[in-house]
């Protein structure tokens, strides 16, 4: 596993995949910019009170939240858009290392998106229900998120790369059999995100990554019967 992330890292360096990067570079900082702004536009409607004191502190707690929402969402968004631009990652990386892979398996614009969004919505939901663990509890919260994240992050990854060779249904055979590895890699990809500034090239990395991963995966019929 960390063998496929250092090679994911040494990827960054591929020529095919310096455009990528850029884009990847400008979609993420403006993702954040968005975020940063529609957060701070919700939470700059709170209510406010007569008190000078819990106005403060009101205002204290939204910029906080602000950059906590914002830092939250950011994985999430930025992996819906990029995946738009996976097949050049994924392509390119499997044209130097795993040259006899053939063609990947023809997908539409939805069925590449919708996997981001399903996974924005599950981030959202699900990090908004562990906010209380992330500001109280100190040590716990780290474990937390690095295990809520890893789990959705590995997930929507690996069926991103999947995808390309496996229909849905096969994807999630192989996924579920090397639940694992899908999880651990996905604790790496959330590492990266969690990161400042390295978060920047962290889709292009972990889509890097996920070819590794899957690619190294033993090539026998899982449970099911998958050929």
């Amino acid at each position: 596993m960390l063998n496929a992330f250092c090679r994911a890292l040494g990827d960054l360096f591929l020529p095919p995949l310096r455009k990528v990067i850029v884009l990847s570079l400008a979609i993420a900082i403006a993702t954040f910019i968005v975020l940063w702004i529609v957060v701070a536009f919700a939470l700059g409607h709170l209510p406010t009170v007569g008190w000078r004191v819990v106005n403060w502190l009101i205002d204290l707690v939204g910029t906080v939240g602000v950059l906590l929402l914002s830092w939250l969402l950011f994985p999430a968004v930025v992996t819906m858009i990029m995946g738009l631009f996976l097949e050049r990652v994924a392509a390119a990386v499997e044209a130097v290392h795993y040259p006899g892979s053939g063609p990947p398996r023809p997908q539409s614009i939805s069925e590449a998106v919708w996997g981001g969004v399903r996974l924005m919505m599950l981030s959202l939901a699900l990090n908004l229900l562990a906010l209380p663990i992330y500001l109280l509890l100190p040590g716990l919260n780290i474990l937390v998120f690095l295990g809520l994240n890893g789990y959705l992050l590995g997930r929507e990854y690996f069926e991103l790369i999947a995808l390309r060779r496996l229909d849905l249904h096969a994807a999630k055979q192989v996924r579920h059999r090397f639940a694992g590895r899908v999880f651990f890699g996905g604790v790496i990809i959330t590492g990266m995100f969690a990161v400042p500034f390295v978060n920047l090239v962290a889709p292009v990395v972990a889509a890097a990554f996920m070819v590794h991963v899957f690619e190294r995966l033993p090539r026998l019929p899982p449970p099911g019967g998958l050929a």
